[in-house]
This record gives C-alpha cells, sequence and structure tokens, in this order.
C-alpha cells in the first residue's frame, strides 16, 4: 500500500491519482474517476474533486493508497 502524506489540510481524488502515479495526467485521472473504477473508504466515487483527509483509502485495480497527514 502507498502512503500519499498531506502538506495542507487535505488532497483533491484527481491529484492523489497523478502524485500516486496511477493517473498520468489530470484528463486520465478524470477518466479513470468518471467511469466509475476508484473507491474511496470501499464506495465508489465519481467526483474527481473528492477531498482526501486523514485516515482515507483509495483503491484503483487492486492497488491502494493511503492518505495520511
Amino acid at each position: 500500500m502507498e502512503t500519499i502524506r498531506l502538506r495542507d489540510g487535505f488532497i483533491k481524488l484527481g491529484q492523489a491519482l497523478k502524485l500516486s502515479g496511477i493517473a498520468e495526467s489530470g484528463v486520465d485521472a478524470k477518466d479513470i474517476i468518471q467511469n466509475g473504477l476508484v473507491k474511496v473508504n470501499g464506495e465508489v466515487d465519481v467526483r474527481r474533486g473528492r477531498k482526501l483527509y486523514n485516515g482515507d483509502i483509495v483503491e484503483f485495480e487492486g492497488q491502494q493508497i493511503r492518505i495520511e497527514a
């Protein structure tokens, strides 16, 4: 499981996908999210602007990303 450390209080879902390398660009992140391929805390989320906070877990095709403060 990869970990993303927050610099501010949150990170947006699209930014987290880019930072982790799952998406190469914002357009890729948008497509992945809007196609319902991403889960946040076990539930599909189609909002690329979804704010992720400490403790959230993002899943995509078996990969997991943990958000930590």
